[in-house]
């Protein structure tokens, strides 16, 4: 006979990353940088020593960011990826019975967040510019929510909440409720109207903001992220999190990258003039995008989505593909974007 496991987890789908690509084609699926890793960071992870168990607790980083942010270092935790901290938060607040509530579509990982905990989760469709509806989500709050998850610039459609909104929403939410500001997009965003969590974390006891070294630092292979808010409640994600699980290597390389972000800014602003070219040449085509405001665009396909697809990966276009609903196409190398936009002339041409 097999061993019995939970059914709800037997058939759940396991999370799955951005496809690979072929050496001809640009792999634009996984929102990574497109920069190689800086010299510093580099010999950085060389001088990591590996036979030791690294410091479970980040203490170094921890410093270092809460000296950055302004708050205290029990109000910082360290993560192998902000996705982890999103499973501790999900694990401490939430369980049978309970709900988690969400905008979709939204990142992929929530749903199966949710049924680990054994909770239920809620979803509440975007507004048309592909941003959360967060009128409705807080009429969406009930006796049995726990946990709230805004994604802002939102994965996969990159657009964002506005600090104004937010704030009304914040204001709608009992305090009993936690609320996540999932900000793993954060550097890339230009628009001055939109929120930005911490500088308002002291106004709001039940919000914790994640941000991530993933994406603007491009240490994605090292799973590095990192939550600021409520000392109290980032112990229970430090007690449900798996022992020694950022590794040396990954402190490291933080540290370093902190170190030199002047080097960073300027790959930053460089993605951000080259995505707002991107969306430029597409709105020219006739394509209606949400306003992009993380380091990727979305493509609107909808049930063309896979003849979408393979398009683009004619053009050798390897993109995040959602079928029956779009397409998310990360910025790249600069060389990527002449073959993405030929790419999507021909969607708005044949399909």
């Amino acid at each position: 006979m097999p061993v019995t496991l939970r059914p709800e987890i037997a058939a759940l789908d396991p999370y799955r990353q951005g496809r690979p690509a072929p050496a001809d084609a640009f792999k634009l699926s996984s929102n990574e940088s497109p920069f190689p890793t800086l010299p510093a960071v580099s010999e950085a992870i060389a001088a990591s020593s590996i036979m030791r168990y690294p410091d479970g607790a980040a203490t170094a980083l921890r410093v270092r960011l809460a000296e950055r942010i302004g708050v205290t270092v029990d109000e910082v935790h360290v993560g192998a990826g902000s996705v982890s901290i999103l499973h501790q938060l999900a694990q401490a607040t939430a369980g049978a019975g309970d709900e988690i509530l969400y905008s979709w579509r939204s990142f992929e990982a929530y749903p199966g967040i949710v049924t680990v905990t054994g909770a239920t989760s809620v979803t509440v469709p975007h507004l048309p510019d592909g941003s959360h509806d967060l009128t409705a989500m807080a009429a969406a709050v009930t006796d049995r929510t726990r946990l709230v998850l805004v994604c802002t610039p939102n994965n996969p459609t990159s657009a964002t909440v506005t600090a104004e909104a937010f704030e009304a929403f914040m204001a709608s939410v009992p305090e009993t409720v936690l609320v996540v500001l999932d900000e793993a997009y954060r550097e890339f965003v230009t628009d001055p109207a939109a929120v930005d969590g911490l500088p308002i974390l002291e106004n709001h006891p039940n919000l914790v903001v994640l941000r991530t070294f993933s994406k603007a630092y491009g240490l994605a292979g090292l799973r590095v992220g990192y939550a600021v808010g409520p000392s109290y409640i980032l112990d229970a994600c430090r007690a449900t999190a798996i022992a020694l699980s950022v590794t040396e290597p990954a402190q490291r390389a933080a540290l370093a990258a902190l170190d030199h972000e002047d080097e960073y800014r300027a790959q930053i602003a460089e993605l951000v003039q080259r995505r707002d070219e991107i969306r430029d040449a597409l709105r020219a085509q006739g394509w209606t995008i949400p306003e992009p405001q993380g380091n990727f665009v979305w493509l609107p396909t909808g049930a063309q989505t896979v003849a979408a697809a393979e398009v683009l990966e004619e053009h050798g276009i390897v993109a995040r593909v959602f079928a029956g609903d779009g397409i998310r196409v990360t910025v790249g190398e600069a060389e990527s974007v002449d073959r993405l936009i030929q790419a999507a002339e021909k969607v708005v041409r044949t399909l």
